[in-house]
């Protein structure tokens, strides 16, 4: 950010203010989880908890059991649409995605494929064996499929069958059921949820675009560039269909009505907050620069803002934390920068009982 310190801490402050509020990390909250989703596009899936915390926060009234009933009804769809990672999705954008961004995702693994020597004959051999034993409607875990791929003469060590088991997903066949137990299951795509209207690229495109900005605004070209996993050009091509920028600011806003204010520098000062976010919150991981979360001196210290759980006061990344889970209680431990304030601490006391609310147990901060 150009100017004085003092300026750029004040832009910095107000862009993290207005990303709050756009994420819906604060004010109105989503009626159920899959509203949420539809608002993101996509919402990364990655560490399991901390996707379901993730949507919870967001989502009013939810708790673990109610965000994990919307996967199991279908509402939500988890799977790897985008940048080759899991996120969820809402089921009538999964085959859109899939069909215009994932051969893109193809190409770029077609090395690390050759490495586990994983070629043609063996992936479509794996996936026949795949598709034969989820039909019917069947949900099978992980470790089933990776059993008959074994007994069909597919070694799967060293991520080979997690690989074969990608592949089907962004070739459109399997995406996750619900869980038996602990354990993920697989489902096929065309069993699991029902046909949807269906986009041309550059429909899909800027439908991408309206989706990021609209959701995740103030945000930059090369954040959408990143966050999407879309070449350069085509990133380009889809905030051209669907937004445009601010008036002499890189970031950019969407033209539909329901989109973050154009003046994305001047968001409305709000009440103080504080938050426990997972690892992966689209927060952090939505953005190639996270200046406006996170200083870069503690950058290290919260594993860049994205690997790990942080604590997040006022919009601003201040420490880490762990929750630690009994069976008749949770205790979350945090890490903190500097010392905190009283009114800060409450803050922070407040926020990890919500957290306990969410997944069913008291809460203590230790």
């Amino acid at each position: 950010m150009r100017g004085s310190p003092k300026r750029a801490a004040r832009e910095s402050g107000a862009i993290a203010r207005q990303r709050l509020r756009t994420q819906r990390l604060i004010g109105p909250g989503f009626a159920a989880p899959a509203d949420a989703v539809r608002w993101f596009g996509a919402v990364q899936a990655q560490d399991y908890p901390g996707a379901l915390w993730a949507l919870g926060m967001r989502t009013k009234g939810s708790t673990e059991a109610s965000i994990e009933h919307a996967v199991a009804s279908r509402t939500i769809i988890r799977t790897w649409p985008l940048r080759g990672t899991l996120h969820f999705v809402a089921p009538e954008d999964v085959r859109w995605m899939l069909t215009h961004f994932a051969a893109r995702t193809i190409a770029r693994a077609a090395s690390r494929f050759r490495q586990l020597e994983l070629d043609a004959r063996v992936l479509a051999k794996g996936a026949a064996i795949v598709v034969k034993a989820l039909e019917g409607g069947r949900q099978v875990p992980r470790p089933r499929l990776l059993a008959l791929l074994e007994r069909a003469g597919i070694a799967t060590a060293e991520n080979r069958g997690i690989h074969v088991l990608w592949k089907c997903a962004h070739d459109g066949l399997i995406c996750f059921g619900a869980r038996e137990g602990k354990q993920h299951t697989f489902a096929l795509l065309e069993e699991w949820i029902p046909r949807a209207k269906t986009l041309d690229r550059d429909e899909a495109l800027a439908e991408l675009a309206r989706r990021y900005f609209t959701s995740h605004a103030p945000a930059t070209l090369q954040d959408f560039t990143w966050w999407s996993g879309l070449s350069p050009a085509d990133a380009r091509r889809a905030v051209e269909a669907a937004v445009v920028d601010a008036p002499r600011t890189p970031h950019i806003v969407p033209r539909q009505p329901d989109a973050a204010p154009r003046s994305s520098h001047r968001a409305p000062r709000t009440a103080h907050h504080a938050l426990l976010l997972s690892p992966y919150d689209e927060y952090t991981v939505a953005y190639r620069d996270r200046s406006a979360a996170l200083d870069p001196k503690h950058a290290a210290a919260a594993r860049n803002g994205i690997f790990g759980p942080t604590v997040v006061l006022d919009g601003r990344i201040v420490g880490t934390w762990k929750r630690r889970l009994d069976r008749d209680r949770v205790e979350i431990a945090v890490e903190m920068f500097a010392k905190l304030s009283g009114a800060s601490a409450r803050l922070i006391a407040r926020e990890a009982a919500r957290y306990g609310r969410f997944v069913g147990l008291p809460a203590s901060l230790v």
